[in-house]
């Protein structure tokens, strides 16, 4: 069997396009793998377990009782059940998982444990090896403070900024007053945007430095923070860096990853639109000096600050192990890079020379990944959870791709990030993939959470980035135009209320004992009329609830016509088959649209669009039913965790005081007062598990003069 697998990886670098032929000595040296044990779970898991599966490698997959029947869980016949949702933290269990399962090594994927040097050592020292860089070197780039040490001995520029032992708050700040404002308040242990916190003026400096010390403590376990130079008008540019255990060391290339909301990317791409080409050589140089200062080993990112005013760039940070956004290089290269992290782990050379990686590069054209969130961008971005009602995504083709852990039916989980998909596309340029983008995130529908679709391709149609004019500020700098909501089309009410009526219908038929909706008015299987009061859900909480009534009166079996306020359709065909499909055709147009009900809840696709509407209920049956109005609370956004009340029962607050501080993903969110008012009850306390719509804080209703 060993020999079997030693002629299987060398033909799996062999047969690679432009691969480095191997002598006799190194293909001794080579120790192939057969099993690997994924320490990770969703999409990510999925990835690198149909890569090794390709060549042959049996791979044991974790979950924990959220993820019992998650996709990556059900992916291999060797699954392990770790139970509590914090469990793939657990490092020493994994371990002796990998041992008991007769597994090899462990891959473990982005997040969790992959730049934990303490569970890279213990790997090693059980005799697994790890599939990522030596913990050395994951130790030494993990401090934020001593990577930046490093680089400056390695020739690597690095922003000004204070990265010293002494944390005491006003010696940060006196730190921070040399640098000048804005800074960058940074947890050393930090990453994925969290334990960050940008300070504008030495007013804010204590509570920003509190925030992100909070956030760090619970993400990372450590509280001590450096303070950075911000640069206002900066750009995010990482490069892709591969090492083996020969010596040698690549850059497959740049990703532009400038737009961000939290301090986590969204849109990533490749290469850099804009950037000079003695720019980009020189950016290659220093991310492979970096890596080689370190002795580096697989796959790494290096991350830089580009500043768009002096050209100038600086030394960020290193990520040691793969990027969620690492299709971006394989899509501009050809290469499979978890293909790579197994040939090196094993002991082989790196695939490509530099120079043929640039060849490669010049090519293929250019490449961008969107990532698809279960979050509400118009409220900060505030993750969402909950079952995927509906899910169709784009025809993959060579040139789009999708990365996902889910399909219909799954639930998303409020213990782990929110990602649901990736969707990466590649064009000859970077106009053509632009469009290409663009075209598939109207093919992909998502129905149940909140997702950051529509906002995505609002985004990919900002004129400033298709010019390439990007920055790390993009989101808030264009806020006003990637915000603003548009009116919605008396079509669409239509639509939807000729879904609620194309329903009952069939419901009626099948049942015919089934009574009418309480918003239909007339009574039995005949031709009545019926009415449906319509509310177009406001994205932020916020805006205008008035219902919009829709009359509906069918006139023969599949026709009907239909009043949206003083616009009226005569003779409208319509017809709803069992993949939710609403054909209709109106005297001016036909549109096809799919429609999902969820309760009162519609999700409405149709043109490129995603339409949140609600089935509002008349008043007077309110009453009956004694529906209570909350209209007077606060509601935990999203299912969270209280962190801390900063209020107490009688208090007089004010608008946007904090009230609450919830965690939901890891995320800290401080909860405000809406408006002015005196706080009645605390319905919620510090350590409390809320569901999204739960009441946190109520108020001493108003007394209204009659």
């Amino acid at each position: 069997m060993r020999a079997i697998r030693k002629s299987t990886h060398l033909s799996r670098q062999l047969l690679a396009p432009n691969a480095v032929r191997h002598s006799s000595t190194l293909a001794s040296s080579i120790k192939p793998l057969t099993s690997v044990l994924i320490a990770n779970r969703g999409e990510i898991a999925l990835r690198v377990g149909r890569t090794a599966s390709e060549y042959g490698i049996r791979t044991t997959t974790l979950y924990t009782d959220p993820d019992a029947r998650s996709q990556h869980a059900l992916s291999s016949p060797y699954a392990i059940n770790l139970g509590d949702p914090t469990a793939y933290l657990d490092g020493d269990r994994i371990i002796q998982i990998a041992k008991d399962q007769g597994c090899q090594g462990i891959h473990p994927g982005y997040g969790f444990l992959s730049e934990n040097p303490v569970f890279a050592r213990k790997c090693t020292e059980a005799g697994l090896t790890f599939i990522g860089p030596p913990w050395q070197a994951i130790e030494a780039m993990g401090s934020k403070s001593e990577s930046k040490d490093i680089m400056i001995a390695a020739g690597v520029p690095c922003i000004p900024g204070y990265h010293g032992s002494n944390q005491d708050p006003e010696h940060l700040k006196k730190e921070a007053a040399k640098i000048g404002y804005p800074v960058l308040l940074k947890a050393v242990k930090g990453g994925g945007g969290k334990g960050m916190r940008i300070v504008k003026n030495p007013e804010e400096f204590f509570d920003q430095l509190a925030s992100a010390k909070s956030e760090a403590r619970n993400s990372f376990g450590d509280e001590v923070m450096l303070v950075e130079k911000y640069i206002t008008t900066p750009r995010h540019i990482e490069v892709q860096v591969f090492a083996d255990k020969h010596g040698n060391c690549v850059a497959l290339g740049e990703r532009d990853c400038s737009i961000q909301r939290r301090h986590q990317k969204i849109l990533e791409e490749s290469p850099a639109p804009h950037l000079k080409e003695e720019i980009r050589q020189d950016i290659w140089k220093k991310a492979r000096n970096a890596a080689l200062a370190v002795k580096y080993e697989g796959a790494g990112t290096v991350e830089f600050i580009f500043d768009n005013d002096s050209g100038e760039f600086f030394f960020m940070e290193m990520n040691a192990r793969l990027q969620v956004e690492h299709p971006v290089t394989e899509m501009v290269t050809g290469e499979d890079l978890v293909r790579w992290q197994l040939i090196v782990a094993e002991g082989g050379r790196l695939p490509l020379t530099q120079q043929e990686i640039e060849q490669r590069i010049s090519e293929r054209g250019a490449a961008i990944e969107a990532r698809i969130y279960a979050e509400n961008p118009d409220m900060n971005f505030i993750p969402d959870s909950g079952l995927l009602l509906h899910l169709r995504t784009p025809q993959p083709t060579a040139t789009v791709r999708i990365d996902a852990g889910f399909v219909a039916g799954d639930e998303v989980s409020s213990h782990y990030d929110p990602m649901i998909a990736k969707l990466i596309v590649q064009g000859p340029t970077r106009e053509a993939a632009i469009q290409k983008l663009r075209a598939a995130l109207e093919e992909y529908e998502v129905a149940g959470p909140i997702t950051n679709i529509e906002f995505l391709k609002r985004l990919c149609v900002s004129p400033d980035f298709v010019a390439g004019d990007v920055e790390t500020g993009y989101i808030q700098k264009h806020h006003a135009e990637l915000f603003t909501p548009e009116p919605l089309a008396p079509e669409v009410y239509a639509q939807a209320a000729l879904g609620l009526a194309l329903q009952e219908i069939s419901s009626t038929r099948r049942d015919p004992f089934t009574s009418p909706p309480i918003t239909a008015t007339g009574f039995g299987a005949g031709y009545q009329q019926r009415e449906y009061n319509l509310i177009d859900i406001p994205a932020d909480g916020k805006g205008d609830t008035t219902s919009t009534p829709v009359q509906i009166r069918q006139t023969a079996p599949s026709k009907f016509d239909i009043a949206v306020g003083d616009q009226i359709y005569h003779d409208v065909i319509s017809t709803l088959d069992a993949a939710n499909t609403l054909s209709t055709f109106y005297p001016h147009t036909r549109l096809s649209t799919t429609f999902i009900r969820d309760d009162n809840h519609l999700t409405l696709f149709q043109q490129g669009k995603q339409h949140r509407l609600q089935l509002a209920m008349p008043k007077w049956a309110e009453k009956a039913l004694g529906i209570k109005d909350v209209t007077n609370s606060v509601l935990a956004p999203m299912p969270c965790k209280v962190l801390r009340v900063e209020i107490s029962e009688g208090d007089t607050v004010k608008k946007d005081q904090p009230l609450v501080v919830i965690e939901s993903m890891k995320m800290e969110t401080v909860i405000r007062s809406p408006h002015d008012g005196v706080i009645a009850r605390i319905v919620h306390g510090k350590g409390d598990l809320c569901k999204a719509g739960t009441a946190l804080v109520e108020f001493v209703e108003e007394k209204k003069e009659v």
